[in-house]
């Protein structure tokens, strides 16, 4: 296999057998992103030279005995995270220059692993749009077709696996900025558990990039694998040292089964609230296929699951009064008008986004606290179940759209158009009560493009939905590289 297409596994153990170094490998990823990104546009900061002195290190480190989890695995980060002496912008034109002071604590976790990092890869403006394109840096393409979005917010970080441009990437995700990009780019993704790793100086600039406890936003790693995204999760999982970490390690429990017959798995491909296109239907069903095939039992329905309409609209109020900023801005007053003018009966998604605009926090308690029985619920459906396997995004990736208001946007579903940000039920199913989901390719389009699921686990069994994403690789198929 090429070298820039190796998992980063297959390159460690070349590593380790002395037939390659750190350096080629780091090289041949240079040259691939100096030769293949001025159209795809996946890097938008790159930091070549320091990756190259990193990779002599590495070899040098190797040469005197050490080992470590990615040493000398050349990586990207996505650009949301702070590195020191290059820029974070989110996106957003006037923090071009600014430059934090220390990497953020993923990238120091990569760093002591011994990776190699290639550069930083490309977001939408401030990390708000299922899509990737700012003023900065430009627009990153979809590298099965170029006319067509890579994801967001993570689509840099989706491009860059998808082209060779290293091993493996670190990304976020709040509502499917991980998932939807693994999707569109045929590469794969773990969202984990809510706090299951820090996230801190992952942060908009130039806010301090202090320890928090972040409600429904995680990060995660993204991968040519599903052995890469546990071989990543074990590097990035932990709480911060500064805080939880002063008394608290990880130990996350094994897999509830290692063998595909073993498993019990929920399918769903039906939400009440969006249609499920026939590419992605198709995708699901072949999963659920493997499964069945591989002995797994399969079903289709169960009462202990959680109700899907109250969960999208929890999801959509917690979201949006996490992230006001998505939204176009208006004065108080008139925001309260608009709200005052819906009618009581409508309980669509778009009222539900404008109403959680005006969410007091008393409001937010008791979201909160339905949230709580919805997670109760799906501690109940683990009971019995070991996986839930449903779509990620009802379509494969769409045509760029740029249009500046996200509202008055809207998503193709096989010839019917829908509210664009309501195809983000799939991807809330899993944020919503922060249990762990991994995406994985599961086919192609009639067009060709890739088609993905999630398989969503307990919390903190994140090694449960992995090891099922392994064998469904092992299944099915899993990364092919575009044509």
């Amino acid at each position: 296999m090429e070298l820039n297409f190796r998992s980063a596994e297959e390159s460690a153990a070349a590593l380790r057998a002395g037939e390659v170094t750190s350096v080629e490998l780091t090289d041949e990823a240079i040259a691939r992103i100096e030769r293949d990104d001025k159209v795809i546009n996946a890097i938008c900061v790159p930091d070549f030279d320091r990756a190259r002195a990193a990779a002599h290190r590495a070899d040098q480190a190797r040469a005197r005995g050490e080992d470590r989890p990615l040493l000398g695995i050349p990586v990207t980060v996505k650009e949301s995270y702070n590195i020191a002496e290059l820029p974070t912008t989110w996106g957003m034109p006037q923090y071009r220059d600014y430059v934090p002071p220390e990497d953020a604590v993923q990238v120091s976790r990569l760093k002591a692993a011994g990776a190699v990092v290639l550069g930083k890869t490309n977001v939408p403006l401030g990390l708000q749009d299922i899509q990737s394109f700012n003023e900065i840096y430009g627009t990153t393409n979809n590298p099965w077709d170029h006319g067509r979005t890579a994801g967001g917010s993570s689509g840099g970080s989706a491009a860059a696996l998808a082209c060779g441009f290293g091993a493996l990437s670190i990304g976020s995700d709040i509502a499917g900025s991980l998932r939807t990009p693994a999707q569109f780019c045929g590469v794969y993704a773990h969202k984990p558990t809510l706090g299951l790793a820090a996230t801190r100086g992952m942060v908009p600039p130039p806010a301090p990039a202090l320890p928090s406890d972040l409600d429904l936003a995680v990060v995660g790693p993204m991968a040519r694998t599903a052995r890469d995204l546990t071989l990543l999760l074990d590097v990035m999982a932990g709480p911060d040292p500064l805080t939880l970490g002063v008394a608290y390690d990880v130990t996350l429990p094994p897999a509830r089964h290692e063998r595909l017959r073993d498993f019990r798995v929920l399918v769903l491909d039906e939400h009440p609230l969006m249609p499920t296109g026939t590419a992605v239907r198709a995708g699901v069903n072949r999963v659920a296929a493997a499964l069945v095939d591989g002995g797994a039992r399969v079903e289709r329905h169960s009462p202990l699951l959680p109700d899907l309409t109250e969960a999208a609209t929890l999801y959509t109020q917690l979201l949006v009064a996490n992230s006001p900023a998505r939204f176009p801005t208006e004065s108080h007053e008139q925001l309260q008008t608009r709200v005052a003018g819906l009618r009581a009966d409508d309980q669509s998604l778009d009222a539900a986004r404008l109403r959680a605009i005006l969410l007091s926090h008393s409001d937010w308690l008791e979201a909160n606290n339905r949230r709580e029985l919805h997670r109760h619920g799906w501690r109940q459906l683990f009971a019995e179940f070991d996986a839930v396997v449903c779509p990620i995004t009802p379509t494969p990736a769409f045509p760029h759209d740029h249009t500046p208001n996200l509202l008055e946007r809207r998503i193709d579903i096989d010839g019917v158009e829908y509210p664009y940000l309501d195809q983000l039920v799939w991807a809330g199913l899993a944020t919503m009560p922060g249990l762990p989901a991994t995406a994985i390719p599961a086919g192609r389009s009639p067009e060709g493009l890739p088609v993905g699921v999630q398989l969503i686990g307990p919390m903190f069994e994140d090694r449960t939905p992995l090891r099922l994403a392994e064998l469904l690789e092992q299944q099915i198929g899993g990364f092919q590289a575009p044509k």
